[in-house]
């Protein structure tokens, strides 16, 4: 008797458990959704978001608003959202940088991208472009590293702070080509691509989503693209490897990430509802063309990639010999 009260009361307690869970992704969201970036607007990060953000507000008829909260790096969009409530009504969309190589970088990162995150999926991967400006007398990756090697310290490169994508993309062109150029730091890639159009500074790596109407309109020169093949969106660009740095390789991704311990059903709603919009001719068939390779994978298959990520970047960050801040 006393086992089957017990029973009884597990049965119980399963049904209830198993009808919440049902009842929060049925309700879920019943009010406006942020997707945060730690980055200004107009970079590629931002116009990735922005194309989630009002897809996912057509399928639910429910608003998603990206907001930019900047400054040092993305950091602090990303520690937004890993101290935000765990209710799936914050999100980030975050990157290479602030999900895979910070944690390598700093002693003490606000937040541990494996355990104050829920990974939703993994949107893809980019390379990027190296860029100067028309005016610098260079037409390759070998002429600039030339030019780096005949003015150390002379030539100039812009990203946003330490551990961005385009950072760790400047010091890997820095350490195989054994040249000495000086790190600019900025709030956001639009900033410094400004400067490089500009000439206050020599180059930048610059996202494919947003630098090739920039350099098919003659404002900026691309000399490579950092992938190992060259890109769709940018056919006529070599890589960098084929133009003068042999074995260069680097890419950023984005992936869209919730609060750690956001209810299970509501990862999978997201997931289900990102991973649709992606996969939709019109969106996915537009990052392509824009240079995205569009992954759009499970939540597990995204936690798999982050550690694999971390791991990989730990090691470059320790064989560049960069300290920690």
């Amino acid at each position: 008797m006393r086992h089957s009260f017990w029973f009884r009361i597990a049965l119980v307690l399963f049904i209830l458990s198993v009808f919440c869970t049902g009842a929060v992704a049925q309700e879920y969201p019943n009010r406006p959704v942020r997707i945060i970036v730690g980055v200004s607007a107009g970079g590629g990060v931002d116009t990735v978001a922005r194309i989630i953000a009002q897809k996912m507000t057509e399928a639910w008829g429910q608003s998603v608003v990206v907001e930019n909260r900047t400054g040092a790096g993305g950091i602090i969009g990303a520690e937004a959202v890993a101290k935000a409530p765990p209710d799936g009504y914050t999100l980030n969309v975050g990157n290479v940088g602030t999900i895979a190589v910070d944690i390598s970088l700093y002693k003490k990162l606000p937040y541990n991208p494996v355990t104050d995150f829920a990974p939703i999926t993994l949107v893809g991967r980019i390379p990027s472009l190296l860029l100067v400006n028309p005016s610098l007398p260079v037409n390759s990756v070998k002429g600039l590293i030339a030019l780096a090697k005949a003015h150390p310290k002379q030539l100039t490169i812009g990203s946003v702070g330490k551990g961005t994508p385009g950072h760790f993309a400047g010091v890997l062109l820095k350490e195989l080509a054994h040249i000495e150029i000086v790190d600019v730091s900025y709030r956001g890639t639009p900033q410094a691509m400004t400067d490089v159009m500009g000439g206050q500074i020599s180059m930048v790596f610059g996202n494919l989503l947003t630098s090739v109407p920039l350099v098919k309109s003659g404002k900026l020169k691309a000399l490579g693209v950092s992938s190992t093949r060259r890109s769709n969106a940018a056919p006529d660009v070599p890589t960098i490897s084929e133009s003068g740095l042999a074995g260069y390789e680097h890419y950023n991704w984005y992936g869209v990430l919730a609060p750690a311990r956001t209810p299970k059903p509501v990862v999978a709603k997201l997931n289900q509802t990102i991973v649709r919009i992606l996969k939709t001719p019109e969106v996915g068939g537009h990052l392509t063309k824009m240079g995205l390779d569009v992954v759009a994978n499970s939540p597990e298959e995204f936690a798999g990639y982050i550690k694999r990520e971390i791991d990989k970047y730990a090691k470059l960050v320790k064989a560049a010999g960069i300290p920690l801040e």
